[in-house]
């Protein structure tokens, strides 16, 4: 009878930690709202930002993606600094620096400083994306997709929230209020932290047992294998597809098609709806073959992706429909499972390595997303530029992860 007492009693206690560590991630998930906010508010403004600064389409498209170069080039050495600092702290530090550089933004003045606050708030916000991702995969251990998943859920919240917050505070005052509040935003994120996260969920590590027992097959010991390669490859051109839309898709419907910004917002925050669709994407990375999702989801993307441009007229209807579907695949499913997928292809003990390749594949290149787009818009317009860098680059990364799986069967 107190044998089994005490059972019970090991397994309330058990069932509490894990309800108190899921409270606690949902306070990193908070936090990481205000990231995806200060993320999406740029595109909206761009055509004001433009006006204000006197920049051409190729310098305010670079300006809108400019930021994925700083989280690029922070990705890698963040992971790498999750070994020797605590990961609260990462993910603290990274707050206080994107804020403070979406403050900044505000006050720029030309191309040159507006680039450096772009630039800086990436860096920031590397540090907090690869710092969560890194405690949710670690302390979550058999749910890792789900873990993933759920940063790009709540990216979702802020993708559909900032657009349309950031709106109605432009219509309300001049186009730095939206930069300056979306700053300020970072303050009760950060004491929600300081206060509620403790270092027995956020420091959790990897025993080897644990790692040897939840080693997928084929898993590699090395970031530089072919798998985890190959992903991040598929990760690139994904990334470009995705942050051409992001970066230059609002300005498109504000100075061709005619949307004024209120319209814009609502389009792209359709975006922000098929995001939310992750946690679906990560249970189902979970559970099947992430690479055949990936593989069907990026198709979807292409397809989607290439109307997006194209002959959908005035229609706020269609522009909506069309911008969740292309959201449900390239971010509900795609970015959950390529984000899953690179550290699933490696042993656990590396996780945070590769949390920290993945966002450097995917925020490296999109850093030119939106300049390249510009500069095939110039070149050809509006729909053929559209339709070859959305489609044609989730085309490339469909054929990546087909390249995985070949590899994977191989393995085994």
């Amino acid at each position: 009878m107190s044998t089994l007492q005490s059972t019970s009693s090991v397994t309330g206690k058990d069932g509490k930690r894990e309800k108190i560590a899921l409270a606690m991630f949902v306070v990193l998930l908070l936090s990481y709202v205000v990231n995806a906010m200060d993320r999406q508010l740029f595109s909206l403004l761009a055509t004001d930002v433009r006006t204000a600064l006197n920049l051409s389409l190729p310098e305010v498209g670079l300006a809108s993606t400019i930021f994925t170069l700083g989280m690029g080039l922070a990705g890698i050495p963040t992971g790498y600094l999750l070994r020797n600092m605590s990961r609260r702290g990462v993910t603290l530090l990274g707050l206080v620096i994107f804020s403070a550089a979406t403050l900044l933004t505000a006050y720029a003045t030309a191309l040159p400083d507006l680039l450096v606050y772009r630039f800086v708030s990436g860096l920031g916000e590397a540090m907090q994306l690869t710092a969560i991702l890194a405690i949710g995969t670690t302390y979550f251990l058999n749910h890792r997709a789900m873990a993933a998943s759920s940063l790009n859920f709540t990216f979702g919240i802020g993708a559909i929230a900032g657009p349309n917050l950031g709106a109605a505070i432009l219509n309300a005052a001049h186009w730095q209020m939206p930069f300056i509040l979306f700053g300020l935003a970072g303050i009760p994120a950060l004491i929600l932290i300081l206060l509620f996260v403790r270092p027995w969920f956020s420091e959790a590590s990897v025993t080897e047992q644990a790692a040897a027992g939840g080693r997928e097959e084929g898993a590699a010991d090395s970031l530089w294998s072919a798998q985890p390669l190959l992903l991040a490859a598929a990760t690139v051109f994904a990334g470009l597809a995705i942050y051409g839309y992001l970066g230059l898709y609002p300005t498109y419907l504000r100075e061709a098609v005619g949307f004024t910004p209120k319209e814009a917002a609502l389009a792209v925050s359709c975006y922000g709806f098929g995001a939310l669709f992750s946690l679906i994407g990560g249970w189902s990375g979970d559970r099947f073959d992430y690479r055949k999702l990936l593989l069907i989801s990026l198709l979807i993307a292409a397809a989607s992706g290439g109307v997006l441009f194209t002959q959908l007229g005035h229609s706020l209807t269609l522009h909506m429909a069309v911008s969740l579907i292309f959201g449900v695949a390239i971010s509900g499913m795609v970015y959950a499972n390529l984000s899953a997928g690179i550290i699933k292809s490696v042993s656990r003990k590396k996780a945070a390595e590769a949390s920290g390749l993945f966002v450097a594949a995917l925020y490296i290149p999109a850093a030119f997303a939106g300049y390249l787009l510009g500069l095939l818009k110039t070149a050809l317009g509006w729909t053929p530029a559209g339709a070859l860098q959305l489609s044609g680059c989730a085309l490339v990364a469909a054929l990546l992860c087909l390249a995985t799986s070949q590899v994977q069967r191989k393995s085994r």
